[in-house]
């Protein structure tokens, strides 16, 4: 088999870790995660030589949660890192990937109470991750016991050695069974590590990955810092602001992908899903779309984007970060083709900044912090957009059946009046317009009109928060209030008619469980 063929089914994981990894989005395996994983799991020794960034903790977490005996209780897999902030980033990985198989991982590191750990340890734990200085402690004071451990992990080795680290290391490997399989990953291998490895592995086999070089210079690379419960305020209001014309969004899994969709749809934006449900009648119906200008968002997954061939597309959004660096390469590089200009932008939270940070060292580039735009910046921004259109119309020349109308009311009013005027005019006109026709089609039951909040089931609110809410800001009777469908981060409600307008009128009066709404007529599904 081929590595290009090499997929998670065909290492023959068990059925709950390939739900693990299918939960964390890991549709298929990295570059280094294809070439360590099978070796690992023939319990081969292993120096693994790649940077920070591409795939690695699961190269190693996946045969880990794989080759253990879940009947014991026992420490049986040790993983050194060379910090506090790694180690509980090792452990919440391998933590997802056994999420179905029912392992315990148990993090020890310096700054947290020997208290809470022995505790841990004293549960049973059959997965340690820790940084050396305190492992060593807990060997010493004997709360870890380390005489079945079969597979032994030290992670970030050259780090390990540049914080004077590598005499305790020496120590924990001396206190490790010698018939243990040990693993070594290192971004580099160094004399003092290639002795160690010499010394302590037993006829290693050596990987060696090297990062793919960031190749598209004309793309603008930033960042937007976001919380998870404001991702899809934040995404729309940076469409916006962007004013993308063709967009790829990316999502980690198919079911986010279809809920951002959904989302999306809900808000009045042209978005289509493409993901690995999709048989070839329909992805080849939807990218027909996409290409002809039927739609101007695709939300994809990585592997259903895969080879797509698509001209013009402004804006890469990565609205989960991909799992390694190679991954954030490839979606990038579907926008600033052929030569042109192309925007990236992601969506992160504070919890990702460490992995942020990891992939700008491996590629060398340093992502644009924007700042989130408000509601005003957008507001602005289409008060820009229209401004231009009207010196386009302008330039082009005035129907002089308009102009007359204009110098008639000159005569009476001030020409900045009119002009104001005529452009509130074309505007509600266009607004009241747009809403007779999504009245008519927004998927309500006759005579009622289906409303779409940009609150859900992670902001914690019931049905009587929206009854409530609503009666309360908009002064409507809650009677009046319909069928309610509350998804995890937005919900759709139905109404008469004649109570829609006066609700959109006060919609900046609504709070619903001490938060503001937006709200607005719904797409047809």
């Amino acid at each position: 088999m081929t590595d290009q063929e090499t997929t998670f089914q065909s290492m023959e994981l068990s059925q709950p870790i390939l739900r693990g990894l299918q939960t964390m989005g890991f549709e298929e395996p990295s570059p280094i995660q294809k070439k360590t994983i099978p070796l690992i799991l023939e319990g081969r020794d292993l120096i693994g030589q790649a940077q920070t960034g591409t795939g690695k903790t699961a190269a190693f977490g996946v045969p880990i949660v794989e080759r253990l005996d879940h009947r014991s209780k026992r420490v049986q897999a040790l993983v050194l890192t060379p910090t506090r902030e790694l180690a509980i980033q090792v452990s919440e990985e391998i933590t997802k990937i056994g999420k179905f198989s029912g392992v315990k991982v148990v993090p020890i590191y310096g700054g947290q109470s020997y208290d809470r750990q022995l505790r841990a340890l004293e549960h049973g734990a059959q997965v340690v991750i820790g940084t050396p200085g305190r492992v060593m402690d807990h060997i010493r004071r004997e709360t870890l016991r380390l005489d079945h451990v079969r597979l032994m992990v030290l992670d970030e080795a050259d780090e390990m050695l540049d914080m004077g680290f590598i005499e305790d290391v020496e120590f924990i490997l001396k206190n490790v069974p010698d018939d243990r399989q040990t693993l070594l990953f290192s971004a580099t291998v160094p004399d003092p590590i290639a002795k160690l490895a010499r010394r302590y592995l037993t006829d290693p086999v050596h990987v060696s990955i090297s990062p793919e070089r960031l190749t598209v210079p004309s793309i603008d690379q930033a960042f937007y810092e976001v919380r998870e419960y404001e991702k899809l305020d934040a995404l729309t209001r940076i469409l916006d602001m962007e004013g993308a014309e063709r967009s790829i969004i990316f999502c980690r899994t198919k079911k986010r992908v279809d809920e951002l969709t959904e989302g999306l749809q809900a808000r009045g934006y042209t978005a289509e899903a493409i993901h690995g449900d999709l048989n070839q009648v329909q992805r080849n119906r939807v990218m027909k779309r996409f290409k002809d200008g039927g739609s101007e968002i695709l939300v994809a997954t990585d592997v259903a984007a895969r080879g797509l061939d698509i001209e013009n597309v402004s804006h890469v959004i990565n609205y989960d970060l991909p799992q390694d660096t190679e991954g954030y390469v490839h979606r990038i590089g579907r926008t600033g083709r052929a030569g042109r200009a192309g925007t990236a932008i992601s969506l992160i939270h504070p919890k990702e900044f460490r992995q942020l940070r990891q992939m700008e060292r491996v590629l060398r580039v340093r992502l644009q912090r924007r700042p989130l735009p408000t509601v005003a910046d957008v507001a602005e921004k289409q008060r820009e957009a229209l401004k231009n259109r009207l010196a386009e119309e302008i330039q082009h020349g005035v129907l002089p059946a308009y102009q007359e109308v204009v110098m008639q009311l000159a005569e009476q009013f001030d020409s900045v009046d009119i002009a104001a005027a005529a452009i509130r005019l074309m505007v509600e006109k266009g607004r009241e317009s747009g809403n007779l026709q999504e009245f008519g089609e927004t998927g309500a039951e006759p005579g009622m009109v289906r409303l779409f909040l940009n609150v859900g089931r992670m902001d914690r609110v019931s049905p009587a928060d929206i009854v409530r809410g609503m009666a309360e800001g908009a002064g409507i009777q809650g009677s009046v209030i319909g069928l309610i469908d509350i998804y995890d981060r937005f919900t759709f409600v139905e109404m008469p008619k004649d109570a829609v307008n006066k609700v959109l009128h006060n919609v900046g009066s609504i709070i619903i469980r001490g938060k503001s709404v937006n709200l607005e007529p719904a797409r047809p599904r």
